[in-house]
């Protein structure tokens, strides 16, 4: 009698989650609809790694990831460094929004708009694919000073740096003898705005 009752609370639970996943999924189409190229993408995932850069941040700690929205024939694509057993060969990644904010391994993303003129947007874009098509890798070391090899944050403010012709810089953050860019820099910089921020409870 006991195991019917497992199985039966098994299967409710399953059931819920389900329409709970099947929620979050519909808000993510919908909200996929307002991303504009050039917009922040966070993300806050769901393992050890994740909150142990999320803990880097010395202003906000919302989130542990980012990366670079661009619409490709109607279709939102991501453009963000990755590091670990997610990206093997470790280099600059273009994945769609629905891969990047799945709920199966985050547990809430926020969306950002970035308040630059039509001209600064495509000279960003542009250097983002130049970025891309160079192959650039994560950077394990954190290190601003090279160009060659970038960690998130990093790829996302010097893509914009360099494409707003210098016109725009970021905060950088330190801890010891560390400096860096955090993610918390990225999204409270001033021409920052948030869209969206959707959290995941399943």
């Amino acid at each position: 009698m006991s195991s019917c009752k497992e199985t039966a609370t098994k299967k409710v639970t399953g059931d819920v989650e389900e329409r709970k996943l099947n929620q979050i999924n519909e808000t993510l189409l919908h909200v996929e609809k307002s991303i504009q190229t050039g917009d922040i993408i966070t993300r806050t995932g769901n393992d050890f790694t994740s909150e142990s850069l999320r803990n880097l941040n010395q202003r906000n700690q919302t989130y542990s990831h980012c990366g670079i929205a661009i619409i490709e024939h109607d279709s939102v694509f991501i453009y963000h460094a990755l590091g670990g057993e997610w990206n093997p060969n470790q280099k600059l990644m273009r994945q769609s929004f629905e891969d990047f904010a799945t709920p199966t391994t985050n547990k809430k993303i926020g969306i950002f708009g970035f308040n630059v003129n039509k001209s600064i947007q495509s000279d960003i874009t542009k250097t983002i694919y130049d970025l891309y098509n160079k192959g650039i890798i994560f950077d394990m070391d954190f290190d601003l000073k090279s160009d060659d090899k970038m960690y998130c944050a990093e790829f996302v403010a010097k893509s914009i740096e360099k494409g707003s012709h210098q016109t725009i810089h970021f905060p950088h953050s330190r801890i010891k003898e560390l400096e860096f860019i955090g993610v918390d820099d990225i999204f409270l910089h001033p021409l920052c705005f948030k869209k969206a921020e959707i959290s995941y409870k399943l």
